[in-house]
């Protein structure tokens, strides 16, 4: 099984982005906004992943920039931004996670502009687009049963698109275990869908 779509946003090269956040810690306003439309995205998707609910993360991704600029100032612009403000994100999941221990659990439905980031086809039979949203939406239930730890691992890279190293910065954890916990979550991955396409029972 290949790895579910990439939700990538858009990359920024590592010379403009310090550049960036030095005009915008030194108090520049188009350079805040800056850097708000380029990572707000990003804090939206993975909170998105990590809690299952858009009005969650939409909390969550709206803290996060809070806290972000809040602690631009000590920021260390030569080091890359996503893997600082996804740390944030997910501390911010994991706070929530403590205070609420019970979730709703109404199911959510993947809007397909926020889960799929390919170009579209521009002549896709009917068939074909009811067979990729199912796929997307059984990536999608799969990556939400995976432990919260491996959850987020295959979040980080596969729809995310970080590299180890800044996995590695953003989960603090050595690069080798990134590598390894991501085997192990990709193993488990295909057999959530395994599972679900024998229409197996699913045990949390």
């Amino acid at each position: 099984m290949s790895a579910p779509q990439s939700t990538v946003p858009p990359r920024h090269t590592p010379t403009d982005e310090a550049a960036t956040v030095r005009s915008a810690q030194r108090g520049n306003v188009e350079a805040r906004e800056q850097l708000a439309r380029n990572y707000q995205r990003t804090a939206f998707l993975f909170a998105l992943q990590l809690t299952g609910h858009p009005d969650d993360a939409l909390d969550v991704a709206q803290e996060a920039m809070l806290r972000f600029f809040r602690t631009l100032g000590r920021f260390d612009a030569d080091r890359p931004v996503r893997p600082w403000l996804l740390r944030i994100v997910r501390n911010l999941v994991r706070d929530r996670s403590r205070r609420l221990r019970v979730r709703r659990q109404e199911p959510l439905q993947p809007n397909p502009e926020v889960l799929v980031a390919d170009p579209p086809d521009p002549s896709p039979s009917p068939e074909d687009r009811a067979s990729k949203a199912e796929l997307q939406l059984l990536l999608w239930q799969a990556v939400r049963r995976l432990p919260p730890r491996f959850r987020e691992i295959v979040s980080l890279r596969d729809y995310l698109g970080l590299s180890y190293s800044e996995i590695a910065m953003a989960l603090k954890i050595p690069t080798g275990t990134v590598m390894s916990r991501l085997h192990r979550s990709r193993s488990m991955l295909r057999e959530e869908v395994r599972r679900s396409m024998r229409g197996e029972a699913h045990h949390d």
